[in-house]
């Protein structure tokens, strides 16, 4: 038996983790004792690489299942935070709570800028890489900032809390918070700043590494990432208001004055940190498509976090 085109001829790694997938292009005696390839016995090296490709993408999937996760929380727990802080801009006017959430957008406008204008131009002098740095680094510093996020959300919420125990609130779940909901934006803007790092990551990593005939899946991925994590995020908050309600108290009971949405924060926090700590492991692991310029002896390859 024989390997039908010379693999390192062409720069193919012979990893022996893609021993299995290399069988597919074995020639054995039977295909070689037949004219006609047949397509269920006998694969192309490209359709073999292509096999390769989706494969090395589905850990990275995985790990922006958390990111979306933390991202869900602004439109439920940050805007019922929102609803029982002080909201009022002079003496007469008061805007909705999920009204914040506008601040996310225009964290995004900004940063997007400043990333482009300064931040990629600094970076490519440093790193000697066309975009800066990489996709991989890129999702990383986004799920840094998402992290950051939920950190911080615990210590406002805590806050919150104390101030409203501290004004006999805590059973008086529709009693306005003597705090300012502006408490609220330093968590929006970080998740700005994770959706700009994060967001864009993705999207770039998804449709580039894809393989050229099915780039549409790459926005699919992107996508179905998002409402995954939506899902996962409803799951979670299952599992905690399970746990903590065998425990004697639920963390998540609808008056928020008396219950532990700052641990709630934690616990997300910590499994966003998790999170990171893996997908900077797969990462490290990962090894972008090749490039193929028009001379065929260049071929660019970034691995994951190594050239950065």
């Amino acid at each position: 038996m024989a390997l039908g085109p010379n693999l390192g001829a062409i720069g193919l790694p012979m990893d022996p983790h893609n021993l299995i997938l290399d069988k597919a292009m074995i020639i054995d005696d039977i295909d070689a004792s037949t004219k006609k390839r047949n397509p269920w016995r006998l694969s192309s090296v490209n359709q073999v690489e292509e096999v390769k490709l989706l494969i090395r993408l589905i850990p990275i999937w995985l790990s922006c299942l958390m990111f979306t996760v933390v991202i869900a929380q602004q439109s439920t727990y940050f805007t019922k935070q929102g609803s029982t802080m002080v909201r009022s801009i002079g003496h007469n006017f008061h805007f909705p709570a999920a009204s914040l959430q506008v601040f996310t957008g225009l964290t995004i406008l900004v940063s997007v800028l400043i990333y482009d204008r300064v931040l990629v131009p600094l970076a490519r002098t440093i790193t000697k890489h066309p975009s800066g740095i990489t996709m991989l680094q890129r999702m990383g510093i986004g799920f840094f900032f998402s992290v950051l996020a939920m950190v911080v959300s615990a210590l406002v919420e805590a806050k919150r809390v104390g101030i409203a125990q501290a004004h006999g609130l805590e059973d008086s779940p529709k009693s306005t918070v003597p705090m300012s909901v502006w408490w609220l934006l330093p968590q929006y803007m970080l998740c700005g700043l994770s959706d700009v790092f994060t967001i864009v990551g993705m999207q770039e990593l998804f449709y580039d590494q894809m393989p050229e005939e099915m780039r549409s899946m790459g926005a699919a991925a992107y996508l179905s990432a998002i409402g995954v994590g939506s899902f996962m995020s409803t799951g979670v908050i299952a599992a905690v208001q399970a746990i903590s309600s065998r425990l004697g108290h639920e963390w998540l009971s609808d008056n928020l004055n008396g219950a532990h949405l700052d641990d709630f924060y934690w616990v997300l926090a910590g499994l966003s940190a998790l999170n990171l700590c893996a997908y900077v492991w797969v990462a490290k692991g990962f090894v972008y498509k090749k490039l193929e310029w028009d001379d065929a002896e260049k071929e660019v390859n970034f691995p994951g976090f190594a050239d950065a």
